[in-house]
């Protein structure tokens, strides 16, 4: 079944995301802040673009988005030519950005009072993952809701989950960055420590990922580090954002995050190296820049 879909913010993720809705053989309306991608994307893939959030929104019974933090969201959704001002009652708004679980409640709330669904959805396995139609959906929000985007999903989707109310999918991809920065560090300080040894590090991670220390970020990740490699990938900066939610949100609930928190002054001193776009993966450089005694 295919349905009328407007999806909001073409970057990296969103963009892949949108051309496989398209190829899919859904009714695409895209809308981009810098309308000269929108343009770029209509005259690769088809569909519409249109010049505001609002008019792209006005008769899709999806409205998709993913852009980069709470202000941009705030931006696409909210206020006079936002997609909540144009979206007909009924009709479902999914949020695949990765925000902070407030402003998805927020939404939620501003949604419910039109009439309007609402899923904050944010998603995992980066550029790779949306290009092949293999990302991991986390979603909060209402049952009905979910199974209504379901479909959707599954054009850029391998597996979704609904986690609990609104907010959830926001919490539990706090979750994902916790483990993730936890992995990179301990990856780094490895291949750190294997080539200061004078191991063949790469010949290291051959045979240690055979076993228990195996993860998606050595199967993925290694090359990089040892290559000095950085120009890729999910940048520091979105990184450090994601961590800053986790933090917030940690003070808030109690939870104690010693290792995400210097891993993210870890990642401010890689940002200090001038690497604010460099792939998370970077983490390596700034063991590389340490004085050696």
């Amino acid at each position: 079944m295919t349905e009328k879909v407007a999806f909001l913010g073409l970057g990296v993720m969103g963009g892949n995301m949108a051309a496989r809705l398209v190829k899919a053989g859904h009714d695409v309306t895209v809308f981009n802040r810098t309308a000269a991608r929108a343009q770029e994307f209509v005259a690769m893939y088809g569909g519409r673009e249109q010049p505001s959030a609002a008019e792209a929104a006005r008769d899709a019974q999806l409205v998709l988005l993913c852009v980069g933090n709470d202000d941009h969201v705030r931006a696409v959704v909210l206020g006079p030519e936002g997609a909540l001002a144009a979206m007909q009652p009924g009709a479902l708004l999914v949020d695949h950005s990765t925000t902070s679980a407030e402003l998805a409640r927020e939404l939620a709330r501003e949604a419910a009072k039109r009439q309007v669904g609402m899923l904050d959805a944010p998603v995992s396995g980066g550029q790779h993952g949306a290009e092949q139609g293999t990302l991991t959906i986390m979603a909060g929000g209402q049952l009905e809701h979910f199974e209504r985007a379901k479909p959707v999903f599954a054009a850029y989707a391998k597996h979704a989950q609904l986690l609990g109310p609104a907010g959830s999918g926001q919490l539990a991809k706090m979750v994902n960055q916790i483990c993730i920065a936890g992995v990179l560090q301990g990856l780094a300080e490895g291949l750190h420590f294997a080539e200061l040894a004078g191991l063949d590090a790469a010949a290291v991670v051959d045979v240690i990922s055979k076993g228990a220390a195996q993860s998606w970020q050595m199967e993925h990740r290694h090359q990089a580090m040892l290559a000095d490699h950085f120009d890729f990938g999910f940048a520091v900066d979105w990184m450090r954002k994601d961590l800053g939610f986790a933090l917030a949100e940690a003070r808030r609930n109690g939870a104690r995050l010693p290792l995400t928190a210097l891993v993210d002054q870890f990642y401010a001193e890689v940002q200090a190296l001038g690497g604010g776009r460099w792939d998370t993966s970077s983490l390596i450089a700034r063991l590389r820049c340490e004085p050696r005694h």
